[in-house]
């Protein structure tokens, strides 16, 4: 599997987000461009330490009995998120593409950039395992748009 940290791979996938443009439709959801963007932002601000989300203890242990088979699968269309993933405004497309770009771009630096141990629903996560869900997040969505 590509890896977001692997230079080439993050680059693959930058590549792919710079195709986005302010009228690509979704293939599936409900979701707009700018929307999704956001979206693919907010677990990467979770990575980064910038953003705190808090799980009621039954998610976590929910989370966690379903980790392996998430992070060794396909990411389902319509799968549940987070509400603090749900963003239902209008976004400035070129300043959330950006900003996606470079937090993706971030990545390139290694896993020191996982300022985290324990995802807030998946538990404990290794950094093969923080690699392959910020790869299938981001992938998934990409994909969701065409690209």
């Amino acid at each position: 599997m590509a890896s977001i940290f692997n230079t080439n791979d993050n680059q693959d996938l930058i590549s792919r987000i710079e195709k986005l443009t302010p009228s690509a439709t979704p293939l599936w959801g409900k979701m707009t461009v700018d929307q999704m963007l956001k979206h693919s932002i907010a677990p990467i601000d979770v990575v980064f330490g910038d953003l705190v989300i808090k799980m009621p203890f039954y998610m976590g242990w929910l989370g966690r009995m379903f980790k392996k088979s998430v992070l060794n699968n396909e990411f389902k269309k319509g799968s549940p998120t987070a509400k603090e993933f749900i963003f239902k405004e209008r976004y400035n497309f070129e300043q959330s593409k950006q900003e996606l770009i470079e937090k993706t771009r971030k990545f390139q630096d290694g896993t020191k950039v996982i300022k985290l141990e324990r995802h807030p629903f998946w538990g404990k996560m290794n950094p093969q395992e923080w690699d392959t869900l910020m790869w299938k997040h981001l992938d998934h969505h990409l994909k969701q748009f065409g690209v």
